[in-house]
């Protein structure tokens, strides 16, 4: 008699558990299934239409050109000493007319004479600058139909063998507008230079 009612107690709860399973699934499916209640409401911010301004730009007036300087006919003198530095006291390079063995002096020539256009000072040597020797040297050359300097020969240096290099190596970076003859450029030989080596202050 036991076994018959525990029997039948255990179908009946089986019977309520499936059928509460049940209940379940369908009450799920009907909560997805159905839709949202209620209002939605969806909110759109549109910008303000902006005002475009246009600003009137006017071309900006050209400068004038400056004016060039006027050109002359004297000989440029470019001065460089990279030895200033390690000395305080300056020095001036003093370079002095062309002479032309042949033709005398070429600056006041007619016009076809050669004539400088570009003279570089010489670089004070360091040994000579830090022990204040001062001096010059004449140095004589030839004139090239391209108006470079051809070579140079020390004929006088006072005092001798101190600034003969420094001479001859300023005088090859000399321009000269060359002699012209019958519209063909002629070399002179014989031009005469001096430079002078003096410690300023």
């Amino acid at each position: 008699m036991r076994y018959v009612i525990s029997f039948g107690l255990a179908i009946a709860i089986t019977f309520l558990l499936l059928w509460g399973m049940q209940t379940l699934i369908s009450a799920g499916n009907d909560a997805m299934s159905e839709p949202p209640r209620g209002r939605v409401l969806d909110f759109i911010r549109l910008k303000q239409d902006q005002a475009i301004v246009k600003k009137d730009r006017k071309p900006l007036r050209p400068q004038k050109p400056k004016t060039p300087p006027p050109q002359n006919m004297q000989p440029q003198i470019a001065k460089a000493n990279p030895n200033a530095k390690a000395n305080s006291s300056s020095f001036a390079a003093d370079i002095q007319a062309d002479v032309s063995l042949g033709n005398g002096l070429s600056l006041g020539s007619s016009d076809g004479e050669y004539l400088p256009i570009v003279k570089v000072a010489p670089i004070y040597p360091r040994r000579a600058q830090s022990r204040g020797i001062q001096g010059y040297v004449i140095v004589e050359f030839t004139v090239t139909t391209n108006g470079s300097v051809r070579d140079p020969v020390v004929l006088t240096a006072v005092p001798e063998n101190i600034f003969d290099r420094a001479a001859m190596a300023a005088a090859l970076k000399f321009k000269y507008k060359p002699r012209v003859i019958d519209g063909v450029p002629q070399e002179v030989a014989g031009v005469q230079n001096k430079i002078t080596f003096q410690i300023d202050g």
